[in-house]
C-alpha cells in the first residue's frame, strides 16, 4: 500500500481525502498532520459561532472517528516544519518523521496582518480560525470597544459578531465603498445604510498607520493624524497563502504554491491544493473552487486520466448581517459594457446586469438573490440574451418566485450549490435513483447544502418537483439520524419500541440501513436510545459508543490519555491526593492539572498504562470523557462560609453520587452554590442550584462553554428531597425526549421553558420519571474496576500491539 501524507487538515485538503477514498478507498496508507488541535471544521461558519448562531460541534464536518473508520493517522496540533523532498519523507515540530510516497501540501492560508507598529499588541487579532474567534468572545467579557479593519465580507461578518457579543464597533475601511469587490457604489451605500441601523460605525477611507498602547491596545491612529479609541483590534483585510514549509524545502513559490494543471508541484510527487495553491496565476479564497481542485487531484493521485483543472469562474453568494447579497463576473461599466438595472430603494432591492455584445459579463444583485443561479449560469456558459426583454433576463421565468416551474426551466446542468459543485442534473437524479424525500438526504448523498447552506431553498424546490404528488413538505424537513437510514429520531425511538429491537445489529438490519455497519453518527446515537429505552434491561454496546467512552478516557491530541478521578463535590480527601501524586510520579505523567470542574487531571498518559493507573488509585472514574453527569461543582457552603445560606457541598456530594455513570443525550454539568453570591458558577450550568433563606432556586439550560447562556430559573424548592425529586425527574425528561447530542440549553429552547414547567409541575408525572430514572440507575457499573477485573477488556481495548510480517506481538 503507497503511503500518502498530507500537510494541512482544512477543507479542502480533507474533502480531496474524500475524494480519494471514493476513487480508491484501499489505494493508500494515509496520514494526516493538523496545525490546529481540532478535526476538519467548517470554517465558512466561524461567523455563525462569533454570532451566537451555533457552536464549534456544529460544525465540525469530520469528526474523530471518521478517520479512524478510514484508517487515517491524524496528528493535531502538530504543524509539519520541513519536508525532505530527496529522501521522501516530512518532519513535524514535535520531531514526528514520515515518509511518504505522495505528499499534498493543503496548508490553506493565513491572515494578513497589517506590518505596523504596534500590530503585536495584546488584543490584536485577526480572523481566520477557532483561536481568533475565542479570543474575540474573550475580549468582549472584558472591554466594550473593538475596531475592526477591512469592510469586505470577512470584517463585516466579524463586526456583526462583535455587536452581537455587546461591544461598540467602528469599521475602518481604506476604500469609500465597502465590499468595493463585489459590489458596485449603490449597493455598497445600501450595504453601510443597513448596518448602520444595526449599529456599525463607519470610519471610511483610514489609513491606519499604528496601534496604540503599552502591551495592551489602547486605540488607533490613522495617517490623516486622527485617532480612535480601542480595546480589541481585528484585522480582516485579506489573507496570504500559508507557503512557508514549501519554500523553505525548495518547492517552487510565487503568491502561492505553483501548480500545473493536475494540481503538481514543481517536485515530483508532491502536489498543492487549496488556498495555499496558485494555478494560472491565481490563488482562489472560495470554497467552490477549492472543491473542484481536490476532486481533478484525487483522481491524477488515483492515477486516473482525468480532465485537467482549468480554473474556475467565480460567483460569490453572501448573506452580510442578514443582507443577501450575490456577485459574479464584472462589476463596473466601461465603454464596451450596456447595463439593466432595477433599483427599488423603499423594498432595498437593487439589481445590475452588466452585458457585452449581447452576452451577460457581470451580476450585481442587493437585498434579492433569488435570480442568481440562472443569471450566473447565463454569464459563465455566455449564453445570447438579444432574443431576452430586459425584464425577462432580471426575472425568473413564470412565477418568479422559485417555484417548481422554474425549477422545470432550469437545464440540468445548472450549478445549484456553488460551494460543492452540485448541478440541478446530480440532485435530481439522486432523488429518483436513492428514492431520497427529504432535504436532509439529499444533502447527505449529493454534499448539497453543506458548506454554507444558502442552496437549501432551492434544493427544496428541486425536491419538490421532481417528488410531484409524492412530495410531503413537512416530511421532507424531517432530519434523519445520519446517511445511512432515512429516519428520524421519534421514528427511530418509536420503532425500537413497537418492534422490541434490543441491539444496534438488529436496529440496523430490521430498519433496513443502507450500511449494514452504520457509522460514528448513527451507532452511539442507537446505543443511546437503546439504553433509555429498555433502562436496566440494554446491554451496552460498548464498541459503538464514541473513542472517548470506548477507552473511559479522553484521547488527546498526542495520542496519549488524560485520567481524571472522581472527586465528589470537588472534595478530596490527604490520602486521595497522595495516591494520586504516587501515582503520577511513578508512571512519569507529563502534566498533573487541576480542572475547572474541581479534580485533578493526569495527562499523556499511556494507553497501556490505563488499568494499572486505575488499579493503584482505586478511584471510581471521573467521566470527564462521557455524555453523562461530568461533574457538581460547589463552593464551602454553609459549613465554612459565613456568607452561606444551605449546605452546599452536602447537596453537590448526593447530586454527584446519585446521578454519576447516567447515560444522557450530552454531557451534563452542575453546579451548587450556598448563596446568591453563587461561586461555583450555578448560573451557567446545565443545572445549577443557589442556596437562598429557606430553601434553593434550580437554574436550568445554562452553558458557559463557546456558546454562553446563563440558566432559566425552573423552580424554588424549600428542601434538599424536593430538590433530588425534582432534579431526576428534569434529567429523565431530557434524556427521553432531546436528540442525542442535544446540549440542555438547546433543547430547553427546542421544547420551551415553559413546557418543560408545565410536564414537571405534575405531581404523577414526576414520580414516573423518577421511577424510570431509578431503574435505569440499578444497572451501571464502575468501568475503571471493570477493565480492572477483565482480562478480555484488557486485551481488546487497552494493549499495545506492534506488528510485523508474519506474526503479531502485545
Amino acid at each position: 500500500m503507497k503511503k500518502l501524507v498530507m500537510i494541512g487538515n482544512g477543507m479542502a485538503g480533507v474533502r480531496t481525502i474524500e475524494e480519494i477514498l471514493k476513487v480508491s478507498p484501499e489505494q493508500f496508507e494515509i496520514t494526516i498532520f493538523g496545525q490546529e488541535p481540532y478535526p476538519n471544521y467548517n470554517r465558512i461558519k466561524l461567523s455563525n459561532i462569533l454570532q451566537g448562531d451555533t457552536n464549534f460541534e456544529d460544525i465540525i464536518i469530520n469528526p474523530l472517528d471518521w478517520y479512524k473508520e478510514n484508517n487515517i493517522e491524524l496528528f493535531t496540533g502538530d504543524a509539519v516544519t520541513k519536508i525532505d523532498v530527496e529522501q521522501k519523507r516530512v518532519i513535524s515540530e514535535q520531531g514526528r518523521i514520515v515518509e511518504y510516497d505522495e505528499l499534498i501540501i493543503a496548508t490553506g492560508s493565513n491572515s494578513f496582518i497589517l506590518p505596523i507598529p504596534g500590530a503585536d499588541k495584546i488584543g490584536v487579532t485577526g480572523f481566520r480560525d477557532i483561536k481568533d474567534c475565542e479570543t474575540m468572545i474573550k475580549s468582549a467579557k472584558q472591554y466594550k470597544k473593538a475596531v475592526v479593519i477591512g469592510g469586505g465580507l470577512l470584517g463585516l461578518e466579524a463586526a456583526r459578531g462583535l455587536l452581537n457579543l455587546g461591544m461598540q464597533v467602528d469599521v475602518v475601511h481604506l476604500m469609500p465603498n465597502l465590499m468595493e469587490r463585489q459590489l458596485d457604489p449603490i449597493a455598497s451605500s445600501l450595504l453601510k445604510t443597513e448596518l448602520e441601523s444595526q449599529g456599525m460605525n463607519f470610519l471610511m477611507e483610514k489609513e491606519t498607520v499604528e496601534i496604540l498602547g503599552d502591551e495592551q491596545v489602547k486605540g488607533l491612529r490613522f495617517k490623516d493624524g486622527s485617532e480612535v479609541e480601542a480595546d480589541l483590534v481585528v484585522m480582516a483585510i485579506g489573507i496570504k497563502s500559508n507557503t512557508q514549509v514549501a519554500r523553505d524545502s525548495g518547492i517552487y513559490v510565487n503568491r502561492g504554491i505553483v501548480v500545473n494543471d493536475f494540481m503538481e508541484t514543481s517536485v515530483p510527487n508532491v502536489y498543492a491544493v487549496g488556498e495555499c495553491a496558485e494555478h494560472r496565476e491565481i490563488v482562489y479564497g472560495l470554497v467552490a473552487p477549492l472543491y473542484e481542485q481536490g476532486k481533478v487531484l484525487a483522481s491524477r493521485i488515483c492515477g486516473n486520466v482525468g480532465e485537467p483543472y482549468q480554473g474556475s469562474v467565480t460567483g460569490t453568494q453572501l448573506k452580510v448581517a442578514g443582507v443577501d447579497l450575490f456577485s459574479a463576473g464584472e462589476i463596473f461599466e466601461d465603454g464596451s459594457t450596456k447595463s439593466i438595472m432595477v433599483y427599488n430603494e423603499y423594498d432595498g432591492v437593487y439589481k445590475k446586469i452588466l452585458t457585452r455584445n449581447n452576452v451577460i459579463v457581470g451580476v450585481v444583485l442587493y437585498g434579492d438573490t433569488k435570480d442568481s443561479t440562472k443569471l450566473y449560469r447565463m454569464l459563465t456558459k455566455k449564453e445570447d440574451i438579444s432574443g431576452m426583454t430586459s425584464i425577462s433576463v432580471l426575472q425568473s421565468e413564470c412565477t418568479g418566485e422559485g417555484g417548481s416551474d422554474d425549477v422545470a426551466s432550469m437545464p440540468n446542468d445548472e450549478l445549484v450549490c456553488g460551494c460543492n459543485g452540485v448541478t440541478k442534473g446530480a440532485i435530481v437524479e439522486a432523488i429518483k435513483t436513492q428514492g431520497l424525500t427529504t432535504l436532509d438526504q439529499v444533502s447527505h448523498c449529493t454534499n448539497a447544502g453543506r458548506s454554507c447552506g444558502r442552496c437549501k431553498p432551492m434544493v427544496s424546490n428541486i425536491l419538490a418537483y421532481t417528488l410531484g404528488d409524492q412530495f410531503d413538505a413537512a416530511a421532507a424537513q424531517k432530519t434523519s439520524i445520519c446517511s445511512c437510514t432515512t429516519i428520524s429520531r421519534e421514528e427511530l425511538v418509536e420503532e425500537i419500541k413497537v418492534k422490541g429491537l434490543t441491539s444496534v445489529k438488529e436496529v440496523m438490519n430490521v430498519l433496513e440501513w443502507n450500511n449494514e455497519e452504520g457509522c460514528t453518527k448513527c451507532r452511539p446515537a442507537i446505543n443511546y436510545y437503546l439504553g433509555m429505552i429498555h433502562m436496566d434491561e440494554y446491554k451496552d454496546d460498548r464498541d459503538s459508543r464514541l473513542v472517548n467512552e470506548k477507552m473511559h478516557a479522553n484521547i488527546q491530541k498526542d495520542g496519549t490519555y488524560s485520567v481524571v478521578p472522581r472527586m465528589y463535590g470537588g472534595v478530596t480527601t490527604a490520602a486521595d491526593l497522595k495516591k494520586i501524586a504516587e501515582v503520577a510520579e511513578k508512571y512519569d505523567v507529563p502534566l498533573v492539572k487541576l480542572t475547572g470542574g474541581q479534580r485533578i487531571g493526569l495527562f499523556g498518559v499511556k494507553k497501556e498504562d490505563l488499568p494499572q493507573m486505575w488499579e493503584e488509585l482505586d478511584m471510581p472514574s471521573g467521566y470527564a470523557y462521557g455524555k453523562t453527569l461530568r461533574t457538581v461543582k460547589t463552593c464551602v457552603g454553609a459549613q465554612f462560609c459565613r456568607y452561606g445560606t444551605q449546605d452546599s457541598m452536602a447537596l453537590g456530594i448526593e447530586l454527584e453520587k446519585k446521578f454519576e455513570r447516567l447515560d444522557t443525550p450530552h454531557k451534563v454539568k452542575m453546579g451548587v452554590s450556598a448563596c446568591p453570591r453563587n461561586c461555583s458558577e450555578a448560573g451557567i450550568k446545565d443545572i445549577g442550584f443557589v442556596g437562598i433563606d429557606g430553601g434553593w432556586e434550580i437554574y436550568v439550560a445554562g452553558n458557559g462553554g463557546v456558546d454562553l447562556r446563563p440558566g432559566d430559573l425552573l423552580c424554588t424548592m424549600k428542601t434538599q428531597e424536593e430538590v433530588m425529586e425534582m432534579t431526576g425527574a428534569y434529567l429523565q425528561y431530557y434524556r427521553e425526549t432531546a436528540n442525542y447530542l442535544e446540549r440542555t440549553s438547546k433543547w430547553v429552547e427546542r421544547m420551551s421553558l415553559e413546557h418543560v414547567k408545565e410536564v414537571l409541575a405534575d405531581e404523577a408525572t414526576r414520580k414516573a420519571l423518577n421511577e424510570r430514572m431509578d431503574q435505569t440507575l440499578r444497572k451501571y457499573i464502575e468501568p475503571w474496576n471493570e477493565a480492572i477485573q477483565s482480562e478480555e477488556i484488557q486485551d481488546k481495548y487497552y494493549a499495545k500491539r506492534m506488528i510485523t510480517v508474519g506474526s503479531e506481538f502485545k
